[in-house]
């Protein structure tokens, strides 16, 4: 018994330690976010990865993030976009799907760079400054997400925003999900994770079109 109520103090700490953790990254991070109207200019605008259907259909969570991305880029708010999520699988894409998107949206094909291997918001964010040399940046995603997201991007020493897609919809879900997701994010940082893939540089200071390979994605190429 007294085992039990040991195990119950340590599983209740480690959530409070979490929740807390969500609560100081929030705090740290809230005059770092935006919504797209009173957003500063940047070097590019960051659209993280969601759900994309078996046909490439983003989900609403997505196309909410694709869609603000075009507002920053047609207000001039940003000269580049930088797709990142995970491409990694034969079988699975969240990248190219949204870069056709944003094409037929009437963004120039040299202005998207396409990012395969961000596989986590922590790999968006190193990569993001190791391989595309992003300096600033605004980056486009849900309330919920910001808040870690912003927190990882400056901790790594980019000059980060963040610009809240949502139309004010609740993601209590995608709320609850943040708790452990903060931690890891923290644990990366503490840690210095380097991601698994890097490969050569991509600098957004030059044309995104060198990260397009045909009709289909060609992430090995990209991630090795």
């Amino acid at each position: 018994m007294r085992y039990v109520r040991l195990g119950i103090w340590l599983t209740v700490g480690v959530v409070v330690a979490c929740v807390c953790a969500v609560w100081y990254v929030a705090l740290a991070t809230k005059d770092h976010r935006y919504t797209a109207s009173d957003a500063p200019s940047a070097e590019v605008a960051m659209v993280l990865g969601a759900s994309v259907t078996s046909k490439g259909v983003l989900s609403p969570v997505l196309q909410q993030r694709a869609d603000t991305a075009v507002s920053l880029y047609i207000s001039g708010k940003v000269d580049k976009i930088l797709v990142t999520g995970d491409d990694g699988s034969l079988t699975y894409h969240e990248v190219y799907p949204v870069g056709k998107y944003l094409l037929a949206a009437g963004i120039p094909p040299a202005d998207i760079f396409l990012d395969y291997a961000g596989f986590d918001t922590y790999s968006s964010m190193y990569r993001a400054r190791e391989v595309f040399g992003v300096t600033s940046v605004l980056i486009v995603s849900q309330g919920f997400h910001l808040p870690r997201a912003v927190f990882v991007a400056r901790q790594l020493g980019l000059d980060a925003r963040g610009v809240d897609a949502s139309h004010g919809e609740a993601f209590v879900k995608n709320s609850i999900r943040e708790v452990p997701a903060t931690a890891k994010a923290l644990f990366d940082l503490a840690t210095h994770r380097v991601p698994k893939y890097l490969g050569e540089p991509f600098p957004v200071s030059g044309e995104g079109t060198a990260t397009w390979v045909g009709d289909v994605p060609q992430a090995p190429y990209f991630i090795k």
